[in-house]
């Protein structure tokens, strides 16, 4: 293969289309927009629009609050500890952070903390330290003798 025989594969490069260039283009005159119309003019954006009758989104009812300032947690199960630990991505005899669950790859980032949930089996004794966790995670890895502290989420 030579520089003057490389080619883009076929249809990656379209050519734009050219409309409003004289009846022989097949797009001429009205350029495909038909005649006279909300539709035909420039600068007309239509979308939600049902010719006069409320639009959907205004017949229905608001409903809820979505608070402004609301923490978002990145969620992380206990089955997901016990898999990376089995795998040795993550220590058991140390104790496990929220840095170190991100530098495992449990997930991609922290968000406001990390947050563990009981789902899944846990059997390793683990200290976990994260800023949030349900009560039935507490249990279970107090169960299978580890420690969870629950951090103070700083305000």
């Amino acid at each position: 293969m030579k520089l003057n025989e490389l080619r883009d594969n076929s249809g990656a490069a379209t050519k734009k289309k050219r409309v409003a260039r004289g009846p022989g283009s097949g797009k001429g005159k009205t350029a495909g927009r038909g005649i006279k119309g909300q539709k035909s003019r420039s600068g007309v954006a239509l979308n939600g629009y049902e010719g006069g009758q409320m639009p959907l989104y205004r017949r229905l009812p608001k409903r809820g609050f979505n608070k402004p300032n609301r923490k978002a947690f990145a969620v992380v199960n206990l089955g997901l500890i016990e898999k990376f630990i089995g795998l040795g991505k993550l220590d058991a005899s140390v104790e496990i952070t929220e840095d170190a669950l991100v530098a495992a790859g449990l997930t991609s980032r922290k968000r406001d903390g990390i947050r563990i949930l009981a789902k899944g089996e846990i059997s390793t004794k683990v200290t976990l330290n994260v800023t949030g966790a349900s009560k039935a995670a507490v249990e279970a890895v107090e169960k299978a003798g580890g420690k969870l502290t629950v951090a103070a989420a700083a305000e």
